[in-house]
């Protein structure tokens, strides 16, 4: 049961959505994949245009959440991100440390979650099974296309669990 008072929140994805992760893909695309390489370059991500955009823009009605595929062991660096490009403030949603199931199960999970309490009026997102899913249980969905697909970050997601 939602508080009808309350702003209704605007959810958004960081990887390639508000983020853009191409300069670090590289440290996926080799075996072993070096994941501390991975997020540890993500303070270095150039902010994507179009999503800190819609942000700012949907921070006028809503509430604005992050919910992202990153482990917990980011949080300082990804606020420190966020803060520095200028993006609303927001609660953070992370995976924890050790979980590995894939982002559209963990996503889901949160927004079913917030929905409880909030109206969702909506996800960014560029993960398609994470939209797709998302889309099948009623959330509104906005895909975030305006980043370069990766191959290594989509099985990243999907597969490994990592982000």
């Amino acid at each position: 049961m939602t508080d009808s008072s309350r702003r209704p929140l605007a959810v958004f994805d960081l990887d390639n959505t508000l983020a853009d992760t191409a300069h670090r893909q590289r440290f996926l695309e080799r075996r072993p994949r070096d994941w501390d390489a991975f997020f540890a370059a993500a303070p270095q991500d150039p902010p994507l245009a179009e999503g800190v955009a819609l942000a700012v823009d949907s921070a006028r009605e809503c509430e604005i959440r992050y919910l992202t595929g990153r482990p917990e062991r980011c949080r300082r660096d990804t606020l420190e991100w966020l803060a520095a490009h200028g993006l609303p403030e927001g609660r953070l949603y992370m995976r924890r440390d050790d979980d590995r199931r894939p982002a559209r199960f963990t996503k889901l999970a949160i927004l079913r979650r917030l929905a409880r309490t909030h109206e969702v009026r909506m996800l960014v997102d560029d993960d398609e099974l994470v939209c797709a899913d998302a889309e099948r249980a009623g959330f509104t969905v906005v895909r975030a296309r305006w980043a370069a697909p990766s191959p290594e970050l989509k099985d990243a997601q999907e597969r490994q669990g990592r982000t």
